[in-house]
């Protein structure tokens, strides 16, 4: 029995224009994030999985070459709602806020040097994936990841701050090729640190841990 939803955006689909469109979260939603939603379902009849929670599905699956393709679409689920919460229409990006503000100062140096560090990971993630701030689960220590394709921060029992997804679906219809310019605006006008700040914190934010 198929138990994974698709959640609704956190905003309407026009709210982050000019930065994203309509268009291009009509696509990334409806269709791509659904699409994972849709397979994922598929696969996990007879799978021994199907009452588990969606992070439970990617942690028992991460490392079973058997059960790549069902990682794949599960840990694409977890992904995509993460980054949708990741931006506001509202006072988005910049510097950040609250407990992480200092933690970024005091792990980075700077805000600028996050800033720097972060872009990089997004721009240097060759072909498709996520860049992500994470923290240690013992100590908190932040650091900046990225990677390939549908692997995530969960699969490496990392807590998961915050992600900017650099899969060309995200910004093509948007930026074309310029994905510097997509990561500049993502920063620079869309983090949502009110979020960021819950999640470092360990407070349920909208993705269940």
């Amino acid at each position: 029995m198929s138990h994974i939803t698709l959640p609704d955006l956190p905003y309407a689909k026009d709210a982050l224009e000019p930065h994203i469109s309509a268009e291009t979260l009509e696509y990334h939603h409806d269709k791509h994030h659904a699409a994972y939603v849709n397979k994922l379902n598929e696969l996990l009849p007879g799978s021994g999985l199907e009452d588990k929670t969606l992070p439970e599905i990617i942690k028992a699956t991460a490392k079973d070459d058997s059960k790549q393709g069902m990682f794949n679409q599960a840990a694409q689920v977890w992904n995509h709602t993460f980054y949708w919460n990741c931006m506001t229409p509202t006072n988005g990006g910049g510097e950040p806020t609250g407990d992480l503000q200092a933690k970024i100062e005091e792990d980075f140096g700077s805000y600028d040097k996050f800033r720097e560090e972060f872009k990089n990971a997004a721009l240097t993630q060759f072909g498709s994936g996520w860049a992500w701030l994470v923290a240690d689960k013992v100590g908190g220590k932040l650091s900046i990841a990225k990677t390939a394709n549908a692997d995530t921060p969960l699969a490496h029992d990392q807590v998961a701050v915050l992600t900017c997804d650099v899969w060309e679906h995200a910004y093509y219809v948007d930026y074309r090729n310029r994905r510097p310019d997509y990561v500049d605006t993502f920063l620079d006008k869309l983090v949502n640190w009110d979020y960021a700040n819950a999640k470092y914190k360990g407070q349920d934010a909208g993705v269940e841990e």
